[in-house]
């Protein structure tokens, strides 16, 4: 509406400013003389100007016939498009304007106007082309998806544009939620550009997710051979990719196949966790108790962890805790100081009922880096060592409202996961897992479980008289709250 009240003022000024100077030249006075040849020719002021445009468009009409007579006699010598260029050039500067301008109009995120444009350009190039790629693109921006799909649609017709479409409804395809025809879709635009990043990438992140464990080896396969993965980068993702073949063979009840495959992915990359704890496994189930003690010895030479602890254990499972203590000797010398490693020296020694030394081994985990774990053993040693019902509960207490420790946390989004996984739950990103705290966020308990401690702590202040009735009711609140834990 305002432009065209716009273009209707300009115009009405136009008009006014022809009018006015039309004027004055009538009112001039004298004229314009011209002698030529003996011939003399007297014009008005008026007369004078309407003889220039005459002449001005003169001379332009006589070099465009001038530019016509060229392509009339390049067509006699032999070029048979000399006509058809001639004519066609104007058409083409107006259509080459239009597709310039539509460009200019989608990178600054005008959608509507680059589609006009975009539109303008293909009545006068007839170069689809080029025209469907920003009108696909400017629809999009536009939040016109039906539009935009039938672009990229006719995008699908041309061989050299092809590529482009699939890539486009890809897309849309993603966002709609459909991985089915996604993945069909992937497979497509990988068979047409193989080299292309992004297509590997969203292939290889939706054949993870829907268990092509095979499918996804070979493409990421084709990332390392045409230089898009680090050679190291691909060594531990196969590794992941081969142990997550193996637990889907697990749960089919091929233990063979299982076994075989777990082993492979320990190979792949000792370091990886899940894989040497599963290999582990299926070294016992074959009765090869060295190798899986061997596998894990390595794998925690890497990094402690509780994973490798649990799968050491049931190397032996009928053991006393004091054999065990023994045979976890040398495992507990590789990092004394990693604090995995002292939580599991303390929990062996809480097996073993020696309490004063489970002590010195869990030292003050539980007050400079107090999480749940830690708490509950503390809680636990003191029970063993008699304390009153009031301080275990009291570490009780603060563990309940204590963070969790190190878990399974996707590097990507943070979610956190109760066992390792190959691809993300929440985001469905591949090969994000890591072991580590999750970042610390303030803990909203309406039951009020953040103040235990402190009501438990409190009750050494009391005198004789109020201890029983404050320690029983402390009691009864912690026996609430570990209720409450356990539901």
């Amino acid at each position: 509406m305002l432009w065209s009240i716009i273009k209707i003022a300009v115009f009405i000024a136009l008009v006014a400013g022809v009018t006015f100077g039309a004027s004055f030249l009538l009112e001039l006075d004298g004229g314009v003389r011209v002698v030529m040849a003996g011939v003399e020719i007297n014009l008005t002021p008026i007369k004078a100007v309407i003889a220039l445009v005459i002449l001005v468009l003169a001379i332009w009409a006589l070099m465009k016939l001038a530019a016509m007579l060229v392509a009339l006699l390049r067509f006699i010598n032999g070029d048979e498009t000399a006509l058809s260029r001639y004519f066609d050039r104007n058409r083409q500067e107006k259509g080459y304007r239009a597709l310039s301008e539509g460009m200019l109009a989608l990178a600054s995120g005008e959608g509507d106007v680059a589609m006009a444009k975009a539109a303008k350009a293909e009545g006068y190039l007839r170069k689809p082309a080029l025209t469907d790629l920003i009108t696909a693109q400017a629809a999009e921006m536009a939040g016109d998806k039906t539009k935009a799909e039938k672009a990229f649609k006719r995008l699908l017709t041309n061989e050299r544009t092809r590529f482009v479409g699939v890539r486009g409804i890809l897309r849309q395809r993603l966002e709609d939620g459909d991985t089915e025809t996604a993945m069909k879709l992937a497979q497509t635009a990988f068979a047409l550009k193989p080299r292309h990043a992004e297509v590997q990438d969203t292939l290889l992140q939706l054949q993870a997710g829907s268990g092509d464990w095979k499918g996804a080896r070979a493409t990421l396969n084709a990332k390392l051979k045409y230089g898009n993965l680090p050679r190291d980068v691909h060594k531990r993702r196969d590794a992941v990719l081969a142990l997550s073949e193996a637990r889907d063979v697990l749960d089919e009840g091929k233990s063979i196949e299982a076994r075989e495959a777990a082993i492979e992915a320990n190979k792949l990359s000792p370091d990886l966790i899940p894989a040497a704890v599963l290999a582990a496994r299926g070294y016992v189930e074959q009765g090869k108790k060295r190798n899986a003690v061997r596998v894990i010895n390595k794998a925690w030479l890497v990094r402690p962890h509780p994973d490798l602890a649990a799968a050491f254990a049931a190397i032996e499972p009928d053991e006393t805790p004091e054999q065990r203590l023994k045979r976890f000797g040398k495992l507990l010398k590789v990092h004394p100081d990693n604090r995995e490693t002292r939580l599991l020296e303390a929990e062996l020694n809480l097996a073993a009922e020696d309490f004063p030394a489970a002590r010195r081994a869990l030292g003050d985990l539980a007050e400079v880096e107090p999480d749940a774990r830690a708490l509950t053993i503390m809680a636990a040693i003191e029970r063993g060592e008699g304390a009153p019902d009031a301080v275990v509960k009291g570490w009780l207490a603060r563990a309940l409202s204590a963070p969790r420790g190190p878990q399974w946390v996707c590097d990507k989004c943070q979610h956190i996961h109760a066992e390792w996984v190959p691809s993300c739950e929440n985001c469905g990103t591949f090969d994000t897992l890591s072991w580590r705290a999750p970042p610390n966020s303030p803990m909203a308990t309406p039951t009020g479980l953040e103040m235990l401690p402190l009501i438990v702590g409190a009750i050494e202040d009391h005198g004789d008289d109020d201890e029983n009735v404050v320690e029983a009711e402390v009691v009864d609140e912690a026996e609430r709250s570990e209720d409450t834990a356990k539901t």
